[in-house]
């Protein structure tokens, strides 16, 4: 942890950005003033629109790369995503959040895996009417984590971040409302119907509960029925939907989200298994 002289002059700095373009920038650097960071990405959630990256490190987010593609429909699956969702906020450590088996879900080996994460904390941020901000702070070397004196750092300087955060994204998030289309719950709509012209109600509620990384077991548990049904539903599921593995279920949800064109509800997989006209 660096000295207290250096946090205030960071503050400082950050007080005076706000409202500016500078200001997701700074807001990193003024944590690191306090904590030592590997990585950091800002990203805002407007209430009615697809996330927004305010702030990135290394790699560059280009066409092809996992940041690019996380902010058109990934991101539904991300535990700080959906946390805020559920209206928890404050900061938290990955750990708190994902669900039992999520690191060996593919959205964890396609998401923190490429990230080079081994550890985060995150602030999850109300912004007001459905509008949020996630920051997320990354250890990336062999072995790092947060200490448990780093944790409460972050969680102890929560206060100011919070409504710096809230003055200086609270504009743009009233005016993301006027007259527009409320794409992330389209996309929640997708997730939700994910699968469901294919398969019964009890195996679309299975393939849901596995694409957000939860394991055999808290899936019975979630859904109050064994363990062997489980595999039995999901077993049936990947047949119907002609996959064999959960990165093949993975990558099927992602296709059939993103090839969706003026999307109105219902199941995505309805238009993308049409043969080509």
């Amino acid at each position: 942890m660096n000295d207290l002289s250096d946090y205030s002059q960071q503050l400082s700095l950050l007080i005076d950005a706000v409202g500016e373009d500078p200001f997701p920038g700074q807001l990193v650097g003024t944590l690191r003033s306090l904590v030592d960071i590997d990585d950091a990405t800002v990203i805002f959630y407007p209430e009615r629109d697809y996330p927004v990256v305010e702030h990135f490190e290394v790699p560059e987010p280009s066409q092809n790369s996992t940041l690019s593609q996380f902010v058109l429909g990934p991101f539904l699956l991300d535990p700080f995503y959906v946390a805020a969702t559920e209206l928890r906020f404050g900061l938290f450590r990955l750990r708190e959040l994902a669900p039992t088996g999520f690191k060996d879900s593919e959205y964890y080996k396609n998401w923190y895996r490429n990230c080079g994460y081994q550890d985060e904390c995150g602030y999850v941020i109300s912004l007001g009417d459905n509008a949020f901000l996630n920051i997320a702070l990354g250890k990336t070397g062999t072995r790092a984590s947060f200490s448990a004196k780093q944790v409460k750092t972050l969680a102890d300087v929560l206060p100011v971040i919070e409504t710096l955060c809230q003055s200086h994204w609270g504009t743009a998030s009233v005016a993301n409302k006027a007259g527009s289309i409320d794409l992330r719950a389209q996309l929640h709509k997708a997730l939700q119907h994910f699968g469901e012209t294919l398969l019964t109600d009890r195996e679309a509620q299975v393939i849901n509960l596995v694409l957000h990384g939860h394991s055999t077991k808290t899936v019975a548990e979630k859904l109050s029925i064994s363990i062997e049904t489980v595999k039995l539903h999901r077993k049936h599921a990947y047949a119907k939907l002609e996959v064999s593995s959960q990165a093949e279920l993975f990558y099927l949800f992602l296709d059939s989200l993103m090839s969706a064109k003026d999307y109105a509800g219902g199941d995505t997989l309805v238009a993308y298994m049409q043969p080509p006209q």
